[in-house]
């Protein structure tokens, strides 16, 4: 195998890059300006030694806390809760949204050896006991697994006091965030439907182990 063939199969494990488009990215690069080439290998080389995740919502920055939780004339009472990193500059891209965010890391699945353990759930529930926060937005992805992800999130919360909603319908059943136009995003920020209602006194929030109760 030369070196063209090395770069094409590669290049085809990427996301949505099937054989095909892998072959004509390792052409283009072929014949692109080797100087050129020669910046974006050091950039994807650079990449994981400069970009880390925020030390308080998760997601990619290289300086923690990232631009976002630094940002005070956000609505900090607002927590939007999203799967990946990726997940936040598609909300952002929509411009309706002016709240914090959460990143889970990931969904509940077990036959991806995913539990609740692996993700940030803890993270999370420590960053509602600090208070301030009024609504939990989920924005899981409209699978099985982000519908029984925000389920379990329902479940720890149920008698904290919180309101916590869900991004309405207008993302397709089984879609991902990540790749859903920005009109519809923003409708289901708008449009979303509450999962539980605040109640009068705020109650004692859940966590995964409730034989060690946070407060």
């Amino acid at each position: 195998m030369n070196a063209l063939d090395q770069l094409v199969k590669t290049l085809s494990k990427l996301p949505g890059i099937g054989s095909k488009s892998a072959r004509r990215v390792a052409h283009h690069l072929l014949k692109a300006d080797s100087y050129w080439v020669a910046e974006l290998a050091s950039q994807i080389a650079k990449l994981q030694e400069s970009v880390k995740n925020c030390e308080i919502c998760g997601n990619y920055t290289e300086e923690s806390p990232c631009s976002i939780c630094s940002d005070y004339s956000r609505d900090r009472k607002l927590i939007c809760v999203v799967e990946q990193p990726e997940d936040i500059g598609t909300i952002e891209l929509t411009g309706d949204f002016n709240g914090l965010y959460h990143v889970l890391g990931g969904v509940i699945s077990p036959i991806d050896g995913m539990g609740p353990e692996e993700l940030s759930i803890g993270r999370l529930l420590q960053r509602l006991k600090s208070g301030g926060v009024e609504e939990l937005i989920i924005a899981t992805n409209p699978t099985v697994e982000g519908e029984t992800t925000a389920l379990y999130i329902v479940n720890l919360l149920k008698d904290s006091g919180l309101r916590i909603s869900q991004l309405a319908s207008g993302l397709p059943a089984g879609g991902d965030l990540e790749y859903a136009d920005r009109l519809t995003i923003s409708r289901s920020l708008k449009g979303r439907r509450t999962l539980l209602k605040p109640k009068e006194s705020l109650k004692s929030i859940g966590s995964p182990e409730p034989e060690k109760p946070l407060f």
